[in-house]
């Protein structure tokens, strides 16, 4: 006699595109019982869904205080900016422009962004033919001689980089359109 297999067949989670009617579900459960725990909130939702499923949707598309819409030249300059000193620490940049999530804002940087930024730091050709192929000096004391240059003087035209102060970045007290409002 050959053994009896009792084992339930394993249930398979969705992995397919959100409806309206599972982002409906998702926010009522999360107003009953919260945002946490979101392997519970999948199984009492009621939605085929996992946990990390249902964090990720939430977080990133049906919280109420998701900014929606275009991105601002405000907003870009910031996030060029932060990126310059942060890098790609998407979250803490983020944090900086209230209501944008750290996956939108990544996206952005990655489809938009990094081109415009790559675009404007190309080598510009040099003007005249003149000018010799190679220099005696080393690149350390050209770049040093071309930093003096560019703090001696400031002819408007655009071309000096914007300065940025980390102390302010990371003084969370102050007030502003891109402060963050902490709820202790």
């Amino acid at each position: 006699m050959a053994p009896q297999n009792n084992e339930t067949p394993k249930k398979t989670n969705n992995r397919g595109a959100w409806t309206a009617e599972e982002d409906q579900k998702l926010a009522q459960c999360i107003e009953i019982h919260g945002a946490k725990r979101w392997k519970t909130v999948a199984i009492k939702s009621g939605l085929n869904r996992c946990g990390k499923s249902c964090r990720l949707r939430w977080l990133n598309y049906l919280r109420p205080n998701i900014k929606r819409g275009n991105i601002s030249v405000e907003e870009e300059d910031l996030i060029t900016r932060l990126h310059k000193l942060l890098g790609n620490r998407w979250s803490l940049i983020a944090k900086r422009l209230p209501g944008r999530t750290d996956n939108e804002i990544k996206n952005y940087w990655n489809t938009c962004l990094c081109k415009k930024v790559n675009h404007h730091t190309k080598v510009k050709p040099e003007t005249s033919m003149a000018q010799p192929t190679h220099s005696t000096q080393n690149t350390e004391e050209k770049v040093a001689a071309e930093n003096k240059e560019g703090t001696d003087h400031d002819d408007g035209s655009g071309d000096s980089e914007v300065n940025f102060d980390v102390n302010e970045f990371f003084n969370f007290s102050i007030e502003g359109p891109y402060a963050l409002d902490w709820v202790i």
